[in-house]
């Protein structure tokens, strides 16, 4: 079993960026002058993978576990003391099906952004706690992560019962410990949403002097959820959120599927949102058909990232939306694995030494990156 460990000295980040240098992946150009563009794979990828040799005592299971036995993906990213941060989804069990393991959320810190080290635990795990409820047995999965102007990090992770996912909460000081605050929803509208399928937040952040922060307008946060369809919500706290609906009680979809297009199956949010001079910025991870409305330039079921801009001054309007996707499998790592179809699925977004740093998971097996010098 390969261990990931710095091993290549963090001067090949010079490099990184240059689509002509041999070895780099070019990913297909959007058609949108707004969004992102230019990301480039480095050779080193994937960056980080399973790892049997790292165990840990498991309160509810009252036994040692090889906790990133399985696979190793879907991180979020932020960037804290100089280092990029990871937190990433660890499977235990390589033997069981997809979705029949317990994920545990790991953290992973670089000094140039490709080469990561482990912390030897997990930092979130399903444990004897008041939340065993929604994360026993399944677990903590898919986080994304933002920092508050006071230094206060907010966790959005699903948790899974093996019934039904949802959305939930934690924070943390220092990244390492961890305060569970249970579902997002769980107070919104007398808990209609609280038993109902909910996952993937990307709440809206904005750059100050070079930092990626929380950002607070119209005397709100706001945040991007959801996974056959991009919702809206909005919280007075960043603990509590309140999904926006209609007069009639449905939730009102911000974009949803497009026949023919790589996000024909359903559309996932990412990464953090980013708010820019032209509105707020958002990756998601699109999925195409397995039918006859599929992209036909893409193999079916296959994951792969665009974007969206919409409306500052009104967060549920869109003002415009990538025709293709940014960020598309290429690699054979990505092309094969736990998830078949193909799969780069984006949830950490920072910038960092002049780039922008896109992680993302890989068929649900491997952690990747991308990076362009883009300024906005």
């Amino acid at each position: 079993m390969k261990i990931w460990t710095k091993s290549i000295a963090s001067a090949m980040l010079l490099f990184f960026v240059s689509a002509s240098f041999p070895g780099f992946s070019q990913n297909v150009k959007p058609d949108t002058s707004w969004g992102f563009s230019g990301f480039t794979k480095p050779a080193e990828n994937p960056i980080l993978g399973a790892d049997s040799t790292k165990t840990f005592f498991c309160p509810v299971k009252k036994a040692e576990v090889k906790w990133q036995r399985a696979d190793v993906f879907n991180p979020a990213a932020i960037v804290h003391d100089g280092k990029v941060i990871l937190l990433t989804r660890c499977e235990d069990n390589p033997k069981a099906i997809l979705g029949g393991r317990t994920s545990r959320i790991g953290l992973a810190s670089s000094t140039d952004g490709i080469h990561f080290d482990y912390y030897p635990t997990p930092v979130l795990y399903p444990d004897n706690d008041d939340f065993a409820k929604y994360d026993h047995m399944g677990g903590c999965e898919d986080p994304r992560v933002v920092e508050t102007e006071e230094g206060l990090f907010v966790m959005l992770y699903t948790s899974w019962n093996y019934d039904t996912p949802r959305l939930s909460v934690a924070t943390s000081k220092d990244l390492i410990h961890w305060q569970k605050k249970g579902p997002a929803f769980a107070k919104a509208y007398n808990g209609k949403f609280l038993n109902m399928a909910t996952k993937s937040g990307s709440i809206v952040t904005q750059m100050k002097n070079e930092k990626q922060t929380v950002a607070k307008f119209k005397d709100k946060y706001y945040l991007y959820w959801g996974e056959k369809a991009v919702n809206l919500a909005m919280s007075d706290n960043l603990i509590d959120w309140y999904p926006n609906i209609d007069e009639k009680g449905d939730l009102r979809k911000v974009i949803v599927p497009r026949t023919g297009y790589f996000d024909s199956a359903l559309t996932e949010c990412g990464p953090p949102a980013l708010l820019t001079n032209k509105g707020i910025l958002l990756l998601y991870n699109g999925k195409n058909s397995d039918g006859e409305d599929a992209d036909p330039k893409l193999p079916k079921g296959t994951y792969s990232v665009g974007q969206v801009l919409i409306d500052a001054a009104n967060p549920e309007k869109v003002l415009s939306r990538s025709e293709s996707n940014i960020l598309k499998p290429t690699l054979p790592h990505e092309q094969t694995g736990q998830y078949k179809a193909g799969t780069v699925f984006g949830e950490g977004l920072v910038f960092y030494k002049g780039k922008w740093f896109l992680y993302y998971g890989t068929a649900d097996s491997y952690i990747g990156v991308a990076a362009t010098d883009q300024k906005f």
